[in-house]
């Protein structure tokens, strides 16, 4: 038998990838998990109706090379499929999408600025791309600080508007002066965009610099297919396209979306009524914690974030009860709720007000825990 030379990892793999941490999120079965910002209430009824009727054949065969069918319906669904000058691409989730800008963008060592605390993915994938993550803390009003963003001087700025795990808003006036003055790409991520009172499609009309990712995964209830959207300028999203690669999304995800897409009551309708409970719920949650006690910060999104010095007794409390609600250590200190609770919250998702009230029946009293 010929010698064979013993595989040596260290030497072939890419620099900086042994010391990245693996998304690690606890995916235990849960009779209630509050954990990930998802719909609770489910996927859409034509979705599912859609689901059961799909052909056998329909699994043999390669999905569109780019998802051409959802482009109409998406495009209409966001309000621009007047604008010609404006396009999109899919992707296999929104985190797909964002992965592609930074491949496309970046090149090695250029710098990635980008809130803090806001989607944990971000330094993982600007990593990966061989970028350099620059984290700027959040204002104490938890709005993006603009001009230190902008003062980075970074090839791609992400903002998350609104922002996880904040769920707070982004505000226009910030937004605009990074898009003002960014020398490179500004890549805004509205994965809860159905929740917010604002979002901010329009200022694509103004900034081809502009790129906005969305995502089916939340307020669609669609997490399990993973599709995402980019928008932007149409040979930005050309570009975009070529980078991204073909069969991104499957067949199957294509006609869950389109069916979701659809302007009926068990589609489109059913995504809007769901989404305006969730906001219900979620106002009336963050009040019943603050009789409790406990001071949620202001969220535009679909879920709360609660400061407390001991956020990780609290999630095991819960986790006891079967709630699982996702604990965060580490928050910068340089904000000030962050720094009284010694940089640890808890991010509770929102859904049916059962879900809610069991974690109110459970959840410990700050003053309890002190």
């Amino acid at each position: 038998m010929p010698h064979v030379t013993p595989l040596k990892l260290e030497e072939l793999v890419s620099d900086g990838i042994w010391t990245l941490p693996r998304y690690d999120a606890d995916v235990t079965p849960c009779p209630i998990d509050l954990s990930d910002n998802t719909n609770l209430w489910g996927a859409p009824p034509g979705v599912l109706q859609e689901l059961r009727e799909v052909p056998a054949s329909t699994l043999a065969r390669y999905p569109s090379l780019y998802s051409a069918p959802l482009h109409a319906s998406a495009l209409r669904y966001l309000g621009i499929e007047s604008t010609p000058e404006l396009g999109l691409l899919t992707g296999c989730g929104s985190d797909d999408v964002i992965d592609t800008v930074m491949r496309a963008f970046g090149r090695p060592g250029d710098k990635v600025a980008f809130s803090s605390p806001t989607f944990g993915m971000i330094p993982i994938f600007a990593e990966l791309n061989c970028l350099t993550p620059v984290a700027v803390p959040l204002t104490a009003q938890f709005d993006i600080d603009a001009m230190r963003l902008v003062d980075v001087g970074a090839k791609i700025t992400y903002v998350c508007a609104p922002n996880n795990p904040t769920g707070t808003a982004v505000s226009r006036s910030a937004l605009e002066y990074i898009l003002s003055r960014a020398r490179g790409i500004v890549l805004l991520d509205e994965a809860y965009a159905e929740f917010a009172p604002e979002t901010f499609i329009d200022l694509l009309m103004n900034f081809e610099r502009l790129i906005v990712a969305r995502t089916f995964s939340k307020a669609f209830g669609l997490a399990g297919l993973r599709v995402g959207l980019g928008i932007g300028h149409v040979r930005v999203c050309a570009l975009l396209e070529r980078v991204r690669g073909p069969y991104r999304v499957t067949s199957v995800a294509e006609r869950a979306v389109l069916a979701a897409l659809a302007p009926v009551t068990d589609g489109l309708t059913w995504v809007r009524e769901h989404a305006a409970l969730a906001v219900h719920n979620r106002n009336r949650f963050s009040e019943e914690l603050r009789a409790m006690g406990f001071d949620p910060l202001p969220s535009v999104a679909n879920f709360v974030l609660v400061p407390a010095s001991n956020a990780q007794a609290i999630a095991r409390t819960l986790i006891a009860a079967g709630i699982r609600v996702r604990a965060f250590v580490g928050l910068p200190l340089e904000i000030p709720c962050f720094r009284e609770s010694g940089g640890a919250a808890l991010r509770i998702g929102v859904g049916p007000w059962p879900m809610m009230q069991a974690v109110l029946d459970n959840i410990t009293r700050p003053a309890a825990c002190a």
